[in-house]
């Protein structure tokens, strides 16, 4: 029999705000829209901490562990949902999901968040397999590795960057979402079975004992990105491609649709020895930065205006 994992209803009040609808969910958390209760107009994005496995709603509102004899693991959880509200509440920067309040009540925790219209970018890879336009990929990841840089200079890592966790607003600003991963960087770390590690996406250091995490972790995973934007599906995962790479290079693979600089920016993010990659946010914005040569640009890019832009996405995608 299934316990109670249903969510707030309509109208619900929790805390200043009043639930509106069920937006989506995952495996460990409901998102909600909502308002505020002073001004109906003013709307918000709620995450109410609801993992499957551990909680059970008790009545219309409340929660609580699921095994009331060993409640450990639902409120360690409920503990680092609350840090990764707290972390985000002082991460505040334009590329970043803006944390507007977190608090505790219902014996669970809450993440309330500006609510920016928008689509998820994994949902248009989805829908067009890929093939999006160099144009997008070249407005929308110099704007993303400036918020992520920003994370690194605060001396944290995000550790699960990947289309499902980037949402797209209108005229190709991005905003990255879920910090449920962050971790502080450390010059080495022993393995962790609970570190957060999205296959095709994380990189060898990330799945591996001892990995040597850093600045260069992320940017594989934005490497991987870009590649999944262009492919239409994850790349292999970092431990097939360790000794026998399957992955064709990026400037094998799709060199007749996009320029050869962008698609060397890929492979350099992408290498599988961190130590080749980019070791820093700044060095993988400055290659990006490059512009196509003068034959290749005239293909990719004179028959598109930037005024279109702020229409519908993916912008001329690829052919």
């Amino acid at each position: 029999m299934e316990h109670n994992i249903s969510p707030l209803p309509n109208g619900t009040q929790v805390d200043e705000y009043i639930i509106d609808s069920v937006l989506g969910g995952g495996g460990f958390s409901i998102v909600y829209n909502a308002h505020l209760v002073s001004d109906e107009n003013l709307t918000v994005i709620i995450k109410e901490f609801m993992p499957k496995k551990l909680a059970v709603r008790i009545n219309e509102t409340d929660v609580t562990s699921l095994d009331p004899s060993a409640p450990e693991s639902y409120n360690k959880g409920r503990k680092l949902f609350f840090q990764e509200a707290s972390t985000l509440a002082t991460l505040k920067h334009p590329n970043i999901v803006d944390v507007t309040n977190f608090f505790q009540t219902n014996g669970t925790a809450y993440m309330v968040m500006k609510d920016e219209k928008g689509v998820n970018m994994q949902d248009y890879i989805r829908k067009y397999k890929g093939k999006l336009s160099e144009k997008l990929l070249r407005t929308v990841f110099p704007q993303l590795l400036s918020g992520v840089k920003m994370i690194h200079d605060k001396d944290l890592l995000h550790l699960d960057i990947k289309p499902s966790n980037i949402h797209l607003r209108q005229g190709g600003r991005p905003l990255l979402l879920d910090f449920g991963a962050v971790r502080e960087q450390m010059k080495t770390r022993l393995y962790e079975a609970r570190v957060v590690a999205t296959s095709g996406f994380a990189p060898i250091e990330q799945v591996t004992e001892r990995g040597y995490m850093g600045p260069w972790t992320d940017i594989y995973a934005i490497g991987a990105t870009m590649r999944s934007c262009i492919e239409g599906t994850p790349p292999p995962p970092a431990n097939k491609r360790k000794d026998n790479d399957p992955m064709k290079p990026a400037v094998d693979a799709f060199k007749r649709k996009y320029s050869k600089v962008l698609l060397e920016a890929i492979d350099w993010a992408m290498e599988p020895d961190q130590r080749l990659r980019p070791q820093s946010c700044d060095e993988l914005l400055a290659m990006l930065k490059k512009m196509p040569e003068e034959s290749e640009s005239q293909t990719l890019f004179d028959k598109f205006s930037l005024n279109k832009l702020s229409n519908a996405m993916p912008w001329n995608r690829s052919k």
